[in-house]
């Protein structure tokens, strides 16, 4: 096919790949290839643009089929990149487009989970959790509004995976445990912080000794540290969900038991 019989991708193509995509990444997922059938169903409209022959259209969507597992917003750069692979060499590119895809998955899945797993619904999430915990309804706005930007943040990057072909993306390589690791830290001091301010837990027991009166909370576990009782607790979960006869179900269930008794003995503050 010469370049001027070449198809060339349009804004609304590529829009119309990454909401597809966002859409049903993991709608269309199973245990064999993962996102497989979510990257060819995204990937279909355009590429029959882009092939005009049958068995070429078939190869292309046969090798998106392939197994793919990554973080939906760190796929849409990928996804970006092979489109622009598959547009300027077309089907030559199948073999190109399959490496690229599986040599990166993993380590922007590395920074996908970090930042959009982990780091931005904790930030945003405390944020507007804390503000509808005050009775403030701006919290459940906030968190609305927030997810309308990224969902747009999600579309741009399949843009810059695109104009940006395969530089940007491999240009990462050798930073990307660094930004990672810079990511998980930032993460876990915003965790660590919520273990105080969320985590809610005392014992307003009190020791009478004659005229003296010894208050467990206030004059035991805050002396030693504040939030002592919060962080023990979250500590135990922590190591039983490490422990795999302990499920999330049987921890919550645990966290609740603890609760009640402790509530009903006169232990914890209801």
């Amino acid at each position: 096919m010469s370049d001027t019989d070449k198809y060339k991708v349009t804004k609304k193509d590529r829009r119309k790949a990454a909401v597809r995509y966002n859409f049903m990444a993991c709608n269309l997922f199973n245990y064999e290839s993962q996102m497989g059938p979510a990257v060819a169903w995204s990937m279909a409209p355009v590429l029959r643009k882009i092939y005009k022959n049958d068995d070429d259209y078939k190869a292309a969507l046969n090798n998106h089929f392939n197994y793919y597992n990554s973080t939906t917003v760190m796929s849409s750069m990928i996804l970006g990149a092979t489109l622009a692979m598959e547009e300027r060499d077309g089907i030559k590119a199948k073999d190109a487009v399959q490496s690229l895809k599986t040599s990166l998955m993993g380590p922007l899945a590395g920074v996908g989970d970090t930042l959009v797993w982990v780091l931005w619904p904790t930030i945003m999430g405390s944020i507007s959790g804390y503000m509808a915990l005050q009775g403030n309804p701006l919290g459940a706005i906030v968190w609305f509004i927030a997810n309308i930007i990224f969902w747009f943040v999600k579309l741009k990057l399949f843009d810059v995976g695109y104009t940006s072909g395969t530089k940007l993306i491999t240009s990462l390589g050798n930073k990307l445990t660094i930004f990672t690791e810079a990511a998980s830290i930032m993460g876990l001091s915003v965790v660590g912080g919520l273990i105080a301010t969320v985590v809610k837990i005392s014992a307003p027991v009190k020791f009478q000794f004659g005229k003296v009166a010894l208050n467990l909370q206030t004059g035991v576990f805050d002396k030693i540290m504040p939030a002592l009782l919060p962080a023990l607790l979250t500590f135990l979960i922590f190591k039983l969900l490490g422990n795999k006869k302990w499920t999330p179900t049987r921890v919550i269930l645990l966290v609740i038991a603890i609760s009640l008794v402790g509530t009903f003995l006169g232990i914890f503050k209801a």
